[in-house]
Formats: C-alpha cells, structure tokens, sequence
C-alpha cells in the first residue's frame, strides 16, 4: 500500500492520511481483543516477505469506497473463543481506534480465516 493515501477535504484544505497508517491503528487495536491470535497472512503479504520486504498492513486491507473508509480485517481467532463475539468486539475496537484518531467513521469487515490452537508442552 505505499503512496496510497486516504484524502478528505475540510474548508480549510485536504486531509491525507497513508493507508499504512490506518493499518497500522488497526493492527493495534485489534491486538488489544481478548481471542484474537493476531492478523491473518495474506498472499501479498506472504510473497513480499519472502522478497524481503516488510508489510505493515498484514492482514490489514485499506480502501475507499464512495467517500468512506473500508477496512477488511483478517484475523486468526483462539480455539474456544466465541467466534461472533470477537469478531464483533473486533469491529467496535477497529471503528472507534480509526474514528477517534482520524475523524473519519469507517466500515469494518471481520474475516475470520481460522482458529489457533494451543501449543501441545512437552
């Protein structure tokens, strides 16, 4: 997502915030939900760091839809876990981090992509 920015315009001017940095608030607050494993890999996000590069956005896609943000969340939740619960606890964290931060009220969709397990001790 470099050079991809999200822009609004106030009276006073434009506004322009990079996506990677509402991926960024949004990697964060998802890591305060209680059930969340962490962000789900996603295949750009797998080849560039297998090129090297670091994606700040993992699991994380930004975009802009008719004037507002979209945010698509891939997450890996804990086994156990009421699935719907933290997917919905998911989008309440990411909405509120994103409005409270930026002004702007996004959209968040929750994709669950699969389950954790705990490691077996030996």
């Amino acid at each position: 997502m470099p050079d991809n920015y999200i822009t609004t315009e106030t009276e006073k001017g434009k506004i322009s915030i990079s996506e990677d940095v509402i991926a960024v608030m949004v990697t964060a607050a998802v890591s305060e939900v209680e059930g969340v494993d962490g962000l789900a890999n996603t295949v750009g996000s797998d080849i560039l760091d297998f090129i090297g590069k670091k994606s700040l956005s993992k699991g994380v896609k930004v975009t802009l839809q008719d004037d507002r943000i979209v945010i698509d969340v891939l997450l890996m939740v804990i086994f156990g876990s009421a699935i719907a619960d933290v997917a919905s606890k998911v989008q309440l964290a990411v909405a509120g981090a994103v409005e409270a931060m930026t002004g702007l009220s996004p959209t968040v969709n929750v994709h669950v992509s699969g389950v954790s397990f705990p490691k077996s001790r030996q």
